[in-house]
């Protein structure tokens, strides 16, 4: 048995202890298969939501024209409400039937909205709204996150737990990673693309990455379907209940933990995952059009410079994942996450602007149909077939707030990139520590 609890203890991400006579048990090899399901569904999910987030500001302007940088985040907010709403059902529906039904049917929601995305060009006004609404749509499908992290949580032992969660956040992080490289690579398909008559569908650097991420959902679908089985143990990796999915018969042999759940830490808890979410989705929110007003980048380079530096960013966040795994066993929890709240707070400080060097404000030469930049007296931009760049017109804080300079961006970049991974790993892994075995899913804080 002590063998048992100590395979988990330094678990690799994609394999298990087959050294231990534990490992010949079928129950055990099939738990460990499903919990690897369970970060190859983290894994997608996190390439769907970042294959497209650089482009998002670039695809809004395009489509529509009265589309402002304060629409674009509510199309940001759309993801995570929808995500917010979404996770205490598919929570709920996972605790009274087999996980394989809310995972299948979010990630079907996913695909789907995926698709709508990519055909929200087609209507001939409002095209905002539509992307309001499938962002709010890949939300909710992104609602299972909840549901696969209790998975992991509940089919771990205590022991196993801080290793399982850590890797199932470094799935996370290699999403991230390939999410951005990826679109970063279809923008070379251009804003044109090609058109693809026979489903009245234009495929270019905004629609593929959506459509990739639609495909990267049927995929999921099927493993989770074909391989996908539950399990749960108690702290000390017994098992504690089994469903037999192809009778779908619930078999449940549990034992109640004693004592009850400390609720001012569950409280807490999800206190500090909101603050460190917060953080986050600011940082990510501002990022695209922030770069194309402060540094002129036009809608295809802010899509390719931008998917450079999260996909290193997500590099980063690998590096820290491993780096977290020690720093926790050895000097605990909560210094690393104190630690990584000081990291992202001296991120945002590096970001203030300073100095006299403003931003170029955007403006047309109405003769020769050729971009011109000015930082004193901005004219409106004429609907030349040039793309404007820089700082609009109509922010007028552009006149005079500082710019940001590039060196700024990237040392802000690698410091949130520290810090984030390392708050995100553990916030999770004390909650699903709070709540021990118990059932996780309704009550886990959201993605």
């Amino acid at each position: 048995m002590s063998q048992f609890m100590d395979s988990g203890e330094n678990t690799p991400l994609l394999k298990d202890d087959s050294g231990s006579d534990d490992s010949q048990n079928d129950e055990y090899k099939s738990r460990w298969r499903s919990i690897r399901v369970m970060y190859f569904t983290m894994f997608l999910s996190s390439v769907g939501f970042t294959i497209v987030i650089t482009s998002v500001w670039p695809y809004l302007q395009k489509i529509d024209d009265s589309a402002s940088a304060s629409f674009l985040g509510w199309v940001v907010a759309s993801y995570s409400l929808g995500q917010m709403l979404a996770s205490p059902l598919f929570g709920l529906w996972s605790n009274h039937r087999p996980r394989r039904e809310p995972l299948a049917c979010s990630i079907f929601i996913n695909v789907t909205a995926n698709i709508y995305y990519s055909y929200i060009y087609l209507p001939t006004s409002q095209n905002k709204y539509h992307m309001l609404m499938s962002r709010a749509l890949v939300g909710f499908g992104a609602g299972n996150v909840a549901v696969v992290r209790s998975y992991v949580a509940g089919a771990t032992s205590l022991k196993e737990r801080n290793s399982a969660m850590a890797n199932t956040s470094a799935c996370q992080a290699l999403g991230f990673i390939l999410g951005p490289a990826l679109q970063a690579g279809l923008s070379f398909i251009g804003e044109q693309g090609v058109s693809v008559k026979v489903i009245d569908l234009q495929l270019n650097m905004y629609t593929a990455p959506a459509l990739l991420a639609a495909l990267f959902g049927v995929i999921n679908i099927l493993l989770v379907v074909l391989v996908l089985r539950e399990h749960q143990v108690d702290d000390y990796g017994r098992h504690i209940r089994a469903i037999n999915y192809v009778s779908e018969e619930r078999m449940d042999v549990s034992q109640e933990t004693e004592g009850d759940i400390d609720q001012v830490a569950v409280l807490t808890s999800n206190v500090l995952f909101f603050i460190i979410m917060f953080m986050f989705a600011v940082f990510e929110t501002i990022a695209t059009p922030l770069s194309m007003d402060m540094f002129s980048w036009t809608r295809k380079d802010a899509v390719l410079y931008n998917g450079i530096i999260l996909s290193c960013v997500g590099f980063e966040s690998i590096l820290v994942f491993l780096l977290v795994k020690v720093l926790s066993q050895r000097i605990g929890d909560r210094p690393v996450l104190l630690g990584g709240l000081a990291i992202i707070f001296c991120g945002f400080f590096v970001l203030l602007p300073w100095g006299n060097h403003y931003p170029e404000i955007q403006w047309a030469d109405l003769k020769n149909n050729t971009v011109i930049h000015e930082t004193f007296a901005p004219t409106p931009v004429s609907n030349s077939s040039f793309e404007p760049t820089g700082c609009p017109a109509e922010q007028t804080w552009c006149q005079y707030t500082p710019a940001i300079h590039l060196a700024q961006f990237l040392t802000a970049d690698v410091l949130i990139g520290a810090g984030y991974p390392a708050c995100n790993v553990i916030s999770y892994t004390l909650y699903s520590k709070i709540l021990g075995s118990k059932p996780q899913a309704h009550s886990s804080p959201l993605n």
